[in-house]
C-alpha cells in the first residue's frame, strides 16, 4: 500500500517517521525548508518513549505530477486544508483512501465537495507533538493514537488494509464503530483545551487546577456535547469525566497546538475549533455562551496575525 503524509509538523510528522522506520511505502509531501531538511537528513523523532531517527525517506514537493497513492494521511492545520486540496489531487487513484487527521470536525466534507466523497474518510489523531525544526519532532506527550474509518462506518478492504500497516509500524490504531463520534469525543477534548490555554496562556498543569478555570473546562465540554446532540450524534454519557481524566494526565507542561500559535503569534485553527463550536451551535440553536466568549477573545488577535502576515 501506497501512503503519502501531507504535512509534516508533529501529528505528520511523527506518524510519517514511525511508518517510515517500520519499511512502509511512505512519501511525504512537503515544501520549502522542510522539504529540503527532509532530503537531506532524513527525519528525527525526540520522543518521551525514545529517540529515533530515519536517514533516508522518501520526499515528494507538494506540487509534483504523475504519482497515484492507495491512501493519503492529511496532516496540514485545519486553515491551511483549503490551499492543500489542489496538490492532494494530484495524489489521487480511482480508490484512493483519504484521511484527514486534523483537529475539528469539518474536514471530511470539505473533502468531499473538492474530492469526491468516495475517497473521503473520518479521521483523527491523539498526540502532544511539534516540529522543533524543519524535519526534526518534539512528542511530549499522550499515547500517539490514530482512529479513522469511513463515513458510513463500514468495515472496506481499503480501511483494513492501512490499519494493519499502521499497526505493523507500532502505531496504536483503531477503526471505532461510528467515526463521526469518535471525531467528536475528540472534539469535546481539544476544543476546551485550546480555549483555555489560548484564553489564559498557561499549561494544561495549571489550569486544570485551578478551580474556576476547570469549571470552565467542564462547562466548555457540555457546549461541545450539546451541540453534538442537537446535530445526531450522542456522546458518551460519562463524557466529561472521560474528558477531565485525559486533562489530568497530561504532561504538566502540555499545551494544545492552538495555544501555541497565539502565543507564539502564528495564525491558529481558531475557527475549526472555538469558530467551530460557535458557528454549528447558531446553525443548530444551542448557545455556547462560554466558546462565544473565548473564540472572541482571540479573534482581534488572529486578525492582526493574519492581516501582518
Amino acid at each position: 500500500m501506497k501512503i503519502a503524509m501531507v504535512g509534516v509538523g508533529g501529528v505528520g510528522g511523527y506518524f510519517g517517521a514511525k511508518l517510515a522506520q517500520s519499511g512502509a511505502d511512505v512519501t511525504f509531501v512537503a515544501r520549502g525548508a522542510t522539504a529540503g531538511a527532509l532530503r537531506s537528513n532524513g527525519i528525527r523523532v525526540e520522543s518521551i518513549a525514545g529517540n529515533f531517527s530515519v536517514p533516508h525517506i522518501r520526499v515528494r514537493d507538494e506540487r509534483s505530477p504523475g504519482e497515484e497513492f492507495d491512501a493519503v494521511l492529511i496532516a496540514v492545520k485545519a486553515w491551511q486544508l483549503p490551499d492543500a486540496i489542489a496538490s492532494i489531487r494530484l495524489l489521487l487513484g480511482r480508490d484512493t483512501l483519504v484521511v484527514p487527521l486534523l483537529n475539528g470536525v469539518e474536514a471530511p466534507e470539505l473533502l468531499s465537495r473538492e474530492l469526491g466523497q468516495e475517497h473521503v474518510a473520518g479521521g483523527l489523531s491523539a498526540i502532544v507533538a511539534w516540529a522543533a525544526a524543519p524535519g526534526v519532532i518534539r512528542h511530549a506527550g499522550a499515547d500517539p493514537t490514530i482512529m479513522f474509518g469511513e463515513l458510513d462506518n463500514r468495515r472496506s478492504d481499503r480501511c483494513e488494509s492501512l490499519l494493519g500497516i499502521l499497526r505493523s509500524a507500532g502505531i496504536t490504531a483503531e477503526l471505532p464503530p461510528d467515526i463521526q463520534r469518535s471525531m467528536w469525543t475528540k472534539f469535546a477534548f481539544i476544543t476546551p483545551m485550546s480555549g483555555i490555554g489560548g484564553v489564559t496562556r498557561v499549561p494544561v498543569g495549571i489550569w486544570r487546577t485551578t478551580p474556576e478555570t476547570r469549571a470552565m473546562a467542564i462547562a466548555a465540554v457540555k457546549e461541545v456535547a450539546a451541540v453534538a446532540a442537537a446535530r445526531g450524534i450522542a456522546l458518551d454519557a460519562d463524557l466529561i469525566p472521560l474528558t477531565m481524566s485525559r486533562y489530568d494526565g497530561l504532561p504538566p507542561d502540555a499545551t494544545a497546538s492552538l495555544q501555541r500559535d497565539v502565543m507564539s503569534g502564528r495564525p491558529s485553527e481558531l475557527e475549526a475549533q472555538l469558530g467551530a463550536v460557535v458557528r454549528l451551535g447558531a446553525e443548530s440553536g444551542v448557545v455556547t455562551q462560554l466558546h462565544a466568549f473565548m473564540y472572541h477573545a482571540l479573534l482581534p488577535g488572529e486578525r492582526l496575525v493574519r492581516k501582518n502576515g
